[in-house]
């Protein structure tokens, strides 16, 4: 069976975020990228640019990349979001790796950020590298009982086919939703954020791509980090 969460803290420690992030600078780099962004430049060739103009270390840039975006975008993107509340006898499409990472992440300490469109995203750059652990099980654990409690009415976790011991994370995800009396099922899919884009459904996932092709967006890691393990994310 899957394991009880940890009783909630008031708030998780994350990684010392001011540790070599300047972050007065970071906002001027952000106020230059949304001008740029809204004016249809491409975007990381801006990234590269302002990057280049403030001597931003690879830390700051993805920083950047991953929580500043234009006024225009936000605005689209928050109108896709729905509610925790919006999800009971939904079909619900979770991004596995997306929301997977970015929770344990906020478990390990890592810096997760709170992004300019209400997002919460992680800065690990560990989705190539990730491997199931212990930590991935807790993750999951927090991630069933809240669905357990919302009752969506079918769940699909989508993972990428190419990343190393998929077939066996799904598998394993599978039987927890059993165990959990989850209707839903873990598929592995070779195109990624293309296919789960274009699925019928309420999208569990903070990957701009997914969240710009879907009309309606749940952001399920960054609700669990906020709301149930009390974890602040950066904001600069």
């Amino acid at each position: 069976m899957i394991s009880k969460p940890q009783p909630k803290r008031d708030c998780i420690k994350t990684e010392t975020v001011g540790k070599g992030i300047r972050q007065k600078l970071l906002k001027e780099a952000a106020r230059d990228l949304r001008w740029i962004d809204a004016r249809g430049y491409p975007r990381r060739s801006a990234i590269r640019f302002i990057g280049d103009h403030y001597q931003l270390s690879a830390r700051e840039r993805d920083i950047l990349l991953r929580s500043a975006f234009p006024a225009a975008t936000v605005k689209e993107r928050r109108r896709r979001v729905v509610q925790a509340c919006d999800l009971s006898k939904e079909r619900v499409i979770i991004d596995g790796y997306n929301v997977t990472i970015t929770i344990e992440s906020a478990l390990s300490g890592r810096l997760i950020i709170l992004a300019d469109d209400g997002f919460v995203r992680d800065v690990s750059r560990i989705f190539r590298s990730f491997m199931a652990t212990e930590q991935t099980r807790v993750a999951w654990s927090h991630i069933l009982r809240f669905l357990k409690e919302r009752e969506p009415g079918m769940i699909e976790v989508v993972l990428d086919r190419p990343m190393s011991k998929s077939a066996e994370l799904a598998a394993r995800i599978t039987r927890w939703m059993k165990e959990c009396r989850i209707p839903g099922l873990c598929t592995l899919s070779s195109t990624g954020e293309k296919e789960l884009a274009g699925q019928k459904g309420i999208k569990a996932s903070a990957d701009t791509v997914i969240i710009d092709h879907s009309d309606r967006v749940f952001d399920l890691a960054g609700h669990i980090i906020r709301r149930r393990l009390r974890i602040r994310p950066f904001r600069y």
